[in-house]
């Protein structure tokens, strides 16, 4: 399994006209339907995996270039457009409460086999979770997408917010002999915005740590509250020497410990995975009610008992910008759109024509897109 990027937005008050949804759905609909005939349905999902190709198709399609308002729209047009009898590609998911019904939707899809339906559901939930828990950003997530086929082969396209800064920051992930979740998932973040203080429990420098989390829980959770000092005091790592009054250690105040971080809810949240007697980190993850403040705790212990190494850098990279709706780089031409639309129509109805004649009408639209 690989994770394919992500982005960062700055969020946009707002909605997408009815009249631009309208002609969205049917352009990205037609755009995707020409992919899967003259590709696959793996090549659509590969291509939505990534975040430059999703954000220029969101370009295409006539939305705003930066806008955080780019993923939900894109993908509520992609979830309206495309059929799963039709196409053989299901999208699921989406926006606040509509995100929560990801795994419910996946499990009434009649395109793949139960089984595979049941580990969809699985993917559903756990990707969700590693962004929100394991890649600790300050970016919390309100949007969750996913795409699969008949296959069973997928990619989850969410995002998270983080109001303080006014920032939305979008993540892509794209099924590859999918093994564990919680190892190196990311093959790139494409991003406007660096953060500061990131623990990325997913990196390989993370490893030891998770490990010795899942044997600390599996000890048994009650002997890390001697880790942790009251809450009047800051962190356990500030020492002063009863020899000497002037040494003291500081150590920064994101690689602390503080009380907060093992709260009696957090203890009884990781009792309960003990009670589960997690495999590995992955299984650990999966637990209910094991979440940042848990996972956090765990490596931070781990990290001062047993010199485990965190990551505390950002996995993000990379920036990119775009064209799109509120006039940028110019306004949406209403005629210029709806013929495109007609043109795709046409090529898709003309599937008997040769391979050749196929191409020069995916020119023509590499001409529109450029």
């Amino acid at each position: 399994m690989k994770k394919s990027g992500s982005a960062d937005l700055p969020l946009h008050g707002g909605s997408c006209p009815r009249w631009l949804f309208e002609r969205m759905k049917k352009l990205t609909g037609a755009i995707s339907e020409v992919i899967i005939n003259e590709y696959s349905q793996d090549e659509l999902l590969y291509r939505l995996s990534d975040p430059y190709w999703f954000q220029s198709l969101g370009c295409v399609v006539g939305f705003d270039w930066h806008s955080s308002g780019l993923t939900t729209t894109l993908t509520g047009a992609l979830k309206e457009a495309l059929d799963e009898e039709e196409c053989g590609v299901r999208v699921v998911g989406g926006k606040g409460s509509a995100s929560r019904k990801a795994p419910d939707e996946i499990l009434n899809s009649k395109i793949c086999s139960h089984s595979k339906l049941q580990d969809l559901a699985k993917t559903s939930k756990l990707s969700a979770k590693v962004d929100s828990n394991c890649v600790q950003d300050s970016y919390n997530l309100y949007h969750h997408t996913l795409l699969f086929n008949e296959d069973g082969k997928w990619t989850v396209i969410q995002q998270g917010m983080n109001p303080s800064d006014k920032y939305a920051r979008r993540y892509h992930w794209l099924s590859d002999n999918v093994d564990r979740f919680v190892e190196e998932p990311h093959k790139g973040i494409s991003t406007m915005r660096r953060e500061d203080e990131v623990l990325n429990l997913t990196s390989s420098l993370s490893d030891e740590t998770r490990n010795v989390s899942v044997d600390l829980v599996n000890d048994g959770p009650e002997h890390l509250e001697r880790y942790i000092k009251p809450r009047s005091q800051t962190s356990i790592f500030n020492f002063s020497s009863s020899r000497e009054s002037s040494k003291k250690l500081d150590m920064p105040a994101h690689h602390d410990v503080r009380a907060s971080d093992l709260t009696q809810q957090t203890l009884n949240n990781l009792k309960k995975a003990e009670q589960r007697q997690p495999e590995d980190y992955e299984d650990l993850v999966s637990v209910e009610g094991v979440g940042k403040k848990s996972l956090r705790a765990l490596a931070l212990i781990a990290q001062l008992v047993h010199g485990t190494e965190n990551d505390w850098e950002d996995p993000a990279r990379f920036s990119f910008a775009h064209g799109g709706k509120d006039g940028y780089p110019r306004p949406v031409d209403k005629e210029e759109y709806d013929r495109s639309i007609d043109f795709l129509k046409e090529a898709i109805e003309k599937a008997d024509m040769g391979r050749k004649e196929k191409m020069k009408s995916l020119e023509k639209l590499n001409d529109f897109i450029d």
